[in-house]
């Protein structure tokens, strides 16, 4: 088990990560199955027409997170790294019109959205809380090909049969150099090899790329990274959805980027700067728009604001220091993904925009010169100020409370870094205990509080 930086951070499409770019993920590997899969075929029993069904989590919010839409392009041959955003509708229409699907290099094969597209909330499939099913008829209405997959969080997709393997690997087997598993081997790690835990990362990334080759990804991570910051300041309108919930980022950018040319300097504005930065990446994630999963959609804003904001505020910021702050990010956001989980349906919150504020506040302590023990002192501070948080998006969609909770999670993670700076990296609460913390109270949740919209703010705000 290996979670390289680009496996952390993917770059796809809103709204969520594991209900908008897993299920096209998902919806590829079954054509491919189609394709070439090892299953019994004969002459006169070829694939005529394909259902689907979403189960869990993503029955219950799938509407309000884009899930049926995602499997619908997914059975398309899109892709969430490829799909034009603009065009996703049209192609959509396309297919309710004709009920159709004709993907690259097959057949046309019936697929009826309203009929062949179904949101079952009463059948949880027992993997995972994102499940999804898909099947393969013939032209008499034989059954020829069922699979499952579960959409595991942060746009991860395995099918039935990889399940228990990926609950098994463990770091240790890896062919990498320094394959920790846990905080506390990162850190006999980084004192037996006097290394970062960036020069760790990067060295357990080139074991399989060359350093030019991980440059240039980690840049092209960033880059998409900071487009998106870009575009949502440069956007306003109505966010789609129904809940006629307003961008903000545009107008509160206009007002800080003129006390900024006036050199009025308030005791608001660090975090302001920090907030619109995360707050433009969200709505444009609500708005389905291209966003990298860091380490989930729903959480994609904290990690590019506050790199935002160290390039912003700190005159010795440089591209190896966006570099080193990514690496260190994404080794954090492994040991939380291989000991807990990442999956906001499976953890609540605390999972996505927790998660997403330890690794933010590690990356930036990291180039802010912390070493190791400061780095997994500020990773726990961020996490252990998250635990307990619900997800329970409004209408199921990812914008009350998502948008201003990124906002939030960039804060504690800023707090984190510096508080963590101020000690010598011994503290009480180690970050592997709040990692098993945050698993056992995700354990201990109820499934209303999981990402289904049934408790919450989302029974609350019926106004909306």
């Amino acid at each position: 088990m290996f979670l390289s930086v680009f496996d952390v951070f993917k770059i796809g499409i809103g709204p969520s990560s594991s209900h908008t770019m897993g299920p096209m993920t998902a919806a590829n590997r079954f054509l491919d199955e189609l394709l070439h899969g090892d299953w019994p075929r004969t002459r006169n029993a070829q694939p005529a027409a394909i259902t689907a069904s979403l189960h869990g989590s993503l029955a219950f919010t799938g509407i309000g997170h884009g899930t049926g839409k995602a499997v619908i392009l997914g059975l398309l041959g899109q892709s969430p790294q490829t799909v034009d955003p603009d065009q996703m509708e049209a192609l959509i229409a396309a297919v309710e019109a004709s009920g159709t699907i004709t993907p690259p290099g097959h057949k046309p094969y019936r697929f009826r959205p309203a009929r062949d597209l179904v949101f079952d909330k009463k059948t949880p499939l027992p993997g995972h809380p994102n499940g999804l099913q898909f099947a393969a008829y013939d032209a008499d209405g034989g059954l020829l090909l069922r699979r499952v997959y579960y959409s595991i969080g942060g746009g991860f997709v395995v099918s039935e049969a990889e399940l228990d393997s990926v609950k098994s690997a463990r770091p240790s087997d890896a062919d990498v150099p320094y394959p920790f598993g846990n905080a506390i081997e990162m850190l006999d790690m980084a004192n037996a090899s006097g290394l970062s835990i960036a020069q760790m990362k990067r060295a357990n990334e080139e074991a399989s790329r060359s350093r030019t080759a991980v440059d240039t990804g980690i840049d092209g991570i960033w880059s998409a990274m900071s487009n998106c910051i870009d575009r949502g300041l440069a956007q306003d309108g109505i966010m789609p959805g129904g809940l006629n919930v307003k961008r903000r980022a545009k107008a509160i950018f206009a007002q800080l980027d003129a006390q900024w040319q006036r050199n009025e300097i308030t005791p608001l504005m660090a975090n302001d700067w920090l907030s619109i930065y995360a707050m433009a990446v969200n709505e444009e994630n609500a708005a389905g728009g291209r966003v990298v999963t860091a380490p989930t959609n729903g959480a994609a804003g904290v990690i590019p604001a506050v790199l935002r904001y160290y390039l912003k505020f700190d005159a010795t910021a440089s591209a190896a220091g966006i570099r080193d702050y990514l690496l260190t990010a994404a080794a954090i956001g492994g040991i939380i993904k291989h000991n807990a989980s990442i999956s906001g349906a499976e953890v609540g919150c605390q999972g996505e925009v927790g998660s997403a504020s330890a690794m933010a506040a590690a990356g930036l302590c990291a180039v802010m010169g912390g070493t190791p023990q400061q780095i997994e002192n500020a990773a726990e501070i961020a996490l252990e100020h998250h635990l307990g948080m619900t997800c329970d998006p409004v209408a199921g969609l990812v914008q009350i409370p998502c948008i201003e909770r990124n906002a939030f999670g960039a804060v504690k993670a800023v707090t984190a870094a510096s508080l963590a700076m101020k000690g010598d990296g011994t503290h009480a609460v180690p970050l592997d205990a709040c990692i098993e913390t945050m698993r056992q109270t995700g354990m201990d949740m109820s499934h209303k509080y999981k990402e289904t919209s049934l408790a919450g703010l989302a029974v609350n705000v019926v106004a909306c």
